[in-house]
């Protein structure tokens, strides 16, 4: 491998990203657009739960549990009626997700959701369940007049708000990027054979190797240009914590960005259609780092066959190195697998990536 042909062929497609500025300003708007709103829009948080009571025992008891429901930040108390009718028409109408029917004299209370959502549901009633429990048992220990046998204090590490928007930033980066990255070089040699310049190229004493590693480092720099804008959107705008070391963060992108970059460059290679080389793209980056990278959908949760697929996406292990950083501030000596993992990916990915050039060139 020559450095010199290296450098020219990374310089001549730097210039072809420069003459195009709209595809330059798209390049570097999306990701930030993106971030901006995922990370406003999709948000786990579940508060503020709109609610109906109703209250068939009207007593200072009855009273003192819809008080402690109003004071609660989960609950949003929207009225209280007079029958389940009004509660069904509620959740018919998805006016509400959660109904409180205290029985009369019976001291017994019934939650009413609505399950559509199976997730949020769950999380509502485990709210309810949390606040009558403490309710019920301040009311034993009040009437025998003793502390309850066990005082429990919860500690949250690394997220003590549990605020989602620091779970889902540092995971929505690695999506970004690992899209991005796939889609700016999938294009790069299908249009070269369809605009002709192929032939140019194939006249020029390059090689193969040459070739991926100049096209690579041209869009390299876009792409780092991409990563540190997320970074700084993500520390400066959403609040996200970064308590680790800035470098080995820029050092891990680049290096996911390096394989991410090469995968695109081995789906331009393998396909000679721009339209064929977008779809492999998006297919092959978006979905596996949506969906399988443990960003949104926990992977402890998924079946056992698919938890076998998600080894093999890159971006599982740049999300965990993302939150180990951001959040826990953990370094090499626990993130070291991770981090092997991108690198031999990335040498796996150059390697077929160039083999596959050499057979389209032959």
């Amino acid at each position: 491998m020559n450095l010199r042909r290296t450098r020219a062929m990374a310089r001549k497609e730097f210039r072809h990203i420069l003459r195009d500025p709209r595809s330059l300003i798209m390049a570097l708007a999306v990701p930030l657009l993106l971030l901006l709103l995922f990370g406003y829009a999709l948000s786990l948080d579940v508060d503020r739960i709109p609610t109906l009571i109703y209250d068939a025992d009207k007593t200072s008891a009855s009273r003192e549990l819809i008080e402690r429901f109003r004071g609660s930040r989960y609950f949003d108390i929207r009225g209280f009626v007079d029958n389940y009718k009004e509660i069904e028409r509620g959740i018919d109408k998805n006016q509400i997700l959660l109904g409180v029917a205290i029985a009369r004299g019976k001291r017994d209370v019934q939650i009413l959701l609505d399950g559509s959502d199976s997730n949020t549901a769950a999380i509502a009633l485990g709210y309810a369940e949390s606040l009558l429990r403490n309710y019920s048992l301040e009311l034993r220990t009040r009437g025998r007049k003793f502390a309850p046998p066990v005082d429990a204090r919860l500690r949250v590490w690394y997220n003590p708000e549990l605020e989602s928007k620091n779970y889902v930033v540092p995971g929505l980066i690695a999506v970004i990027l690992m899209i991005i990255a796939a889609l700016l070089t999938s294009l790069t040699i299908a249009r070269e054979w369809e605009m002709g310049t192929m032939e140019q190229l194939l006249s020029a004493p390059l090689r193969p190797t040459e070739m991926v590693l100049g096209k690579m480092l041209a869009f390299f720099t876009v792409g780092l240009a991409d990563a540190l804008v997320a970074i700084t959107v993500g520390v400066f705008v959403f609040g996200v914590p970064l308590r680790g070391n800035v470098l080995l963060l820029v050092a891990t992108s680049c290096i996911f960005l390096i394989g991410a970059l090469f995968w695109g460059i081995f789906i331009s290679a393998a396909a000679r259609s721009q339209l064929l080389a977008y779809q492999i793209g998006i297919i092959t980056s978006f979905l596996p780092a949506f969906l399988l990278s443990g960003f949104i959908y926990a992977i402890e949760n998924m079946p056992a066959p698919i938890q076998w697929i998600t080894r093999a996406v890159p971006a599982r292990y740049f999300v965990t190195i993302l939150k180990g950083i951001f959040l826990k501030g953990v370094g090499l000596d626990v993130l070291g697998v991770e981090v092997l993992f991108l690198i031999v990916y990335g040498s796996l990915v150059f390697l077929a990536a160039t083999r596959k050039l050499r057979q389209k060139l032959a």
